[in-house]
């Protein structure tokens, strides 16, 4: 038995609801009474802010051009280190050693030369040759002037010569073994590490690929089938060089194309550091057509599902304009993010499916809000009581969107795409709230004062007669009727004859809640929850830019086959010793072997330690080891490249070593990119927990670099913050069970979608983050109508109170999922790995919403509480005492009964 306390706080509770409750729907009402009196002007101002807008959208549109700033962590340990690196040894000069696969910063043009299956790449060395004479002989025109690869070069410290692979000198080797008529076997040639011509020894393992060592003590290469070659440009920062840089780049890529035709002998891939900028751009390219035609389905499903037989009371152009309502929504939006010196980049491609999604939400609930008005009030009264009905919960859906995208759009998220797009977002949804009860309610109050005067809903004509339209043929009575013929007897309502609610109230409602179709709806769930569990284990981070590129491009087919050929080592990472160190001490010496195992070392260290044990020369102590090191070691033709490696001071006549860098290149898989960051995840705590002061870096780390933390830290924002919301709203809402079982089902949902796009082959990038933020708000929009108008219903039964909400909600949320998902399918015909994604998310959104909606939720609600026992107890007692009522008045006057 409830304690009088807590009956009083409870009964307290349940009024301040209703007070919220009602004071929100009188609100509404009056809002609803404003724009019905004063249509003009809520249509004319929003379209006069869409041409304002919309002409800033043609003169100020600009591309971001900036990738690493785009989609790279903005805060991470992997820049402090860069910043610390290059510090110490200009990255600029050290690029050609620091390789990375795509992410090799300044200006360069990459060049991939494949063999046909089963040839030996070595043996075309006149052939690659040839290329590389017709690179170094290219030549770009900018004022008048010719510039060539020499006039452009990155340089070399020692001899200020252009930096080319050494690679190319063993080509020069083989090429000259060919004319004296020499076997290449007299080359040796192994692999990674091989001796050039000079007695230097080289890493390249990552100019060679496709490998075959026959033995692995030996090392010597037997075949290969395919070269890699890099061009490295200068970077001084000036426009002018950094113009002729691109035009450099441009001509080269042409020039591969070309030589591609010419030679029969072997593939040629090009690259250059414009590549991935001009690959990411792409897809908007290509997707312009096709977002078009997603618009034509989506108005043409729009204006389908809201008609009826009924010419009178159908509503198709009422679907369509709140389509381009949302059309013009969104082009207010960009304008006022380009006025704001916003930069267009092609995860915004997501943002009108985003919108259309939420904004077509509010405009058939409005449609479904009206048709439950009563036909005999004034039109004005009616879009007032709409109103009344619907934007309650639509204000509450849209503050929920722009909570979540707010968060996205904090400080707290690290990827500055991810925020861009919030940012954007949370623009948008305060225009489509705006334009939707403005514009698209305006669009309403006109179509109820030709319903109320009797205008056909296309023709805008007087409907005739029923008289008159008994003596014409059948064509005009079915163009021309206004549905009371069709009217059945039982149906006072008109708008029940609208094919939707008609297939819900006549046929799906009663299979649904059927007790033996009950089993395998929970059998179906069981099913769900295992495959979405099944996938929340196997979650991967998409740290890989290619998963934003256009599939078919030039910088997928060159990564493809990068990993295909040259991903037996990782990129070349930079060990830098930033404190002075004790290098002839035998402990320090161990150590750094110790951190150095299980790499492939270029490493000055360990070569000078084979000099001096060669040399049988004795350095323990610092004088001797720097003494031979400076005057021996570093003068030897063989080593003078280690003269970069190596920060000298000195202090009178005492030099000191304070700082040093070697390269590691790990051994690796195909999946590469999860291997280099388990290498830096390793390195890492070393630097930390040994005696030697150390950092890694490579360029590719600033992109990989807590990517999957800082990537899903906005989705663990948005849930948390739209949880708290819940919890926090839990006793001021309509009920606390609508909260309840809206948390649980947009759990589910959200789950649901994170599993199954994980066993889709959908990594964890912004763009399946951003859909994973969109799939909260999508599922709150559309179960938390269905929830409250189920909670606050007051049939006898649950399932009859189920079968209430999905008659009153079905047909509206039916209507958008099946718009949003069939307004999806031309990105599937979009060449590029960015709208495969945004497709896979956003179709498992809308399928996972419409399945909750439509056959779990009206399955569940009828074993669980809320009770609806205490509504019947109501009724019952409502009835016994009107019966006692009737019973005294009959007693008072017996003379009553005789007259009845």
């Amino acid at each position: 038995m409830r304690r009088p306390g807590a009956s009083a706080s409870w009964i307290g509770w349940r009024m301040l609801r209703q007070v919220i409750r009602r004071g929100l729907q009188s609100f509404c009402h009056r809002l609803g009474l404003c724009v019905s009196r004063h249509p003009v002007f809520f249509l004319t101002v929003p379209a006069v802010l869409t041409i304002i807008f919309g002409f800033s959208v043609l003169n100020r549109f600009q591309p971001e051009s900036d990738l690493e700033r785009l989609v790279a962590p903005s805060h991470s340990l992997a820049k402090i280190e860069r910043s610390l690196a290059g510090s110490l040894f200009p990255l600029d000069q050290s690029k050609s050693q620091l390789y990375s696969d795509l992410h090799t910063p300044g200006r360069y043009g990459r060049v991939i030369l494949l063999s046909p299956p089963g040839h030996n790449i070595l043996l075309q060395a006149e052939g690659i040759l040839q290329t590389h004479r017709a690179v170094l002989e290219m030549k770009v025109n900018h004022k008048g002037y010719n510039y060539t690869f020499s006039h452009l070069c990155a340089l070399r410290n020692q001899d200020k010569k252009c930096v080319l692979d050494d690679i190319i000198s063993v080509l020069e080797d083989l090429r000259q073994a060919a004319v004296s008529n020499k076997t290449t076997a007299r080359v040796q040639v192994r692999y990674p590490n091989t001796k050039l011509k000079d007695g230097r020894s080289t890493f390249i393992g990552h100019q060679l690929g496709g490998v075959d060592v026959p033995n692995s003590k030996d090392q010597r290469v037997k075949s290969a089938r395919a070269i890699q070659i890099t061009y490295y440009l200068q970077t001084y920062g000036s426009a002018t060089q950094d113009l002729i840089g691109e035009k450099w780049e441009s001509e080269f890529c042409k020039l591969m194309r070309k030589l591609q035709e010419e030679h029969q002998d072997f593939q040629l891939f090009s690259l250059a550091s414009f590549s991935l900028w001009r690959d990411f751009h792409k897809t908007s390219i290509l997707a312009r057509s096709k977002i078009l035609v997603s618009l034509m389905l989506i108005l043409t499903t729009a204006t389908l599902s809201s008609s009826m037989k009924d010419c009178l009371r159908s509503k198709p152009f009422l679907g369509l304009l709140g389509v381009l309502t949302v059309c013009i929504s969104s082009v207010t939006a960009a304008g006022i993010f380009f006025i704001t010196d916003g930069k267009y980049n092609s995860t915004l491609l997501g943002i009108p499916f985003f919108a259309m999604g939420h904004g077509t939400k509010g405009v058939f609930e409005l449609l479904s809000g009206w048709r439950r008005t009563r036909e005999n009030l004034p039109f004005k009264d009616r879009v007032a009581d709409a109103y009344s009905d619907v934007m309650v919960t639509y204000t509450m859906t849209s503050s929920l969107y722009f909570i979540t995208f707010g968060m996205g759009a904090s400080p707290f998220t690290n990827i500055e795409a991810v925020k861009v797009f919030c940012q954007n977002m949370c623009v948008s949804i305060l225009l489509n709230y705006f334009y939707i009860f403005s514009f698209f309610g305006s669009c309403l109050v006109f179509a109820g004062q030709l319903e109320q005067n009797r205008y056909h809903s296309i023709f805008c004509c007087k409907i005739p007669s029923a008289e008159y339209l008994d003596r014409k043929p059948v064509w005009f009575q079915t163009v021309m009727s206004d549905g009371h013929q069709q009217t059945s007897h039982h149906e006072t309502n008109p708008y029940q004859n609208h094919f939707i609610q008609h297939f819900l109230r006549e046929h799906y409602n009663e299979w649904i809640t059927n007790i033996y179709v009950k089993p395998f709806v929970v059998i179906l769930y069981l099913i769900y929850a295992s495959f979405s569990f099944m996938g929340c284990l196997q979650i991967s981070d998409g740290a890989n830019i290619i998963s934003l590129l256009a599939s078919d491009s030039p910088s997928v087919s060159y990564a493809i086959l990068q990993q295909e050929y040259f991903s037996n080592y990782s990129p070349v990472i930079g060990f830098y010793v930033y404190e002075p160190l004790e290098y002839w001490n035998g402990t320090v010496q161990e150590d750094l072997r110790r951190l150095c195992s299980g790499f492939t070392a270029v490493s000055w260290v360990e070569q000078y330690y084979q000099f001096l044990k060669v040399s049988n020369i004795s350095a323990s102590n610092k004088s001797d080891f720097i003494s031979v090191l400076q005057n021996s070691f570093l003068k030897k033709s063989e080593f003078q490249h280690f003269r970069n490696d190596i920060i000298f001071s000195k202090a009178g006549d005492e030099s000191n070593i304070i700082a040093s860098r070697l390269y590691l290149v790990a051994r690796t898989s195909r999946d590469k990119q999860k291997e280099v960051i388990q290498v830096l995840d390793k390195l890492r705590p070393l630097s930390l927990a040994k005696s030697i002061r150390f950092i890694v870096f490579n360029p590719s780390f600033v992109f990989m670099d807590h990517y999957g933390l800082s990537v899903t830290m906005p989705v663990l924002i948005a849930g948390f913050g739209v949880l708290l919301i819940l919890i926090l709203t839990f006793f001021l809402v309509i009920h606390p069970l609508g909260n309840f079982w809206l948390i649980l089902s947009v759990t589910s949902i959200e789950l649901g979608v994170l599993g199954l796009m994980t066993l889709w082959n959908v990594d964890m990038d912004c763009i399946s983050i951003l859909c994973l933020i969109y799939t909260l708000n999508f599922s709150i929009d559309h179960c938390a109508p269905l929830l409250y108008t189920f909670v606050l219903a007051t049939e006898h039964t649950r399932t009859q109170c189920i079968k209430s909400s999905l008659q009153e909600h079905g047909t509206a949320i039916l209507q958008n999922v099946t718009s949003f998902l069939i307004g999806l399918v031309p990105l599937l015909f979009v060449p590029s790995n960015l709208t495969f994604t945004l497709f896979k998310c956003l179709l498992l959104t809308g399928s996972c919403t419409l399945l909750h909606c439509f056959v779990i939720l009206p399955v569940f609600l009828t074993f669980f509480p809320p009770s609806k026992k205490h509504h019947k107890k109501k009724k019952r007692a409502k009835r016994k005492e009107r019966e006692e009522i009737e019973c005294i008045e009959i007693q008072e006057n017996p003379d009553h009964v005789t007259t009845v």
